[in-house]
């Protein structure tokens, strides 16, 4: 995804860049080289929403656990 920006005659450079980075940003080219910056194996991904799930498990069961003086 190459954007092109040329300049017009009367135009500052200053304009001309940010011209050209909110068109980069619109395109969505940033969040792919972002997501893509670090890349991680589909193994540890599983692993990751695996520890997640256990992590909130563990979160929901102590926010629900009935602890002394409160009614359930």
């Amino acid at each position: 995804m190459i954007q092109v920006t040329r300049k017009d005659s009367r135009e500052s450079t200053e304009n001309l860049i940010r011209r050209f980075n909110r068109k980069v940003q619109q395109s969505g080219a940033t969040a792919v080289v972002k997501q893509n910056q670090f890349f991680e194996k589909p193994i540890s991904k599983r692993e990751r929403r695996r520890k997640a799930i256990i992590r909130q498990e563990r979160k929901n069961a102590k926010f629900n656990k009935v602890g002394p003086g409160q009614k359930y």
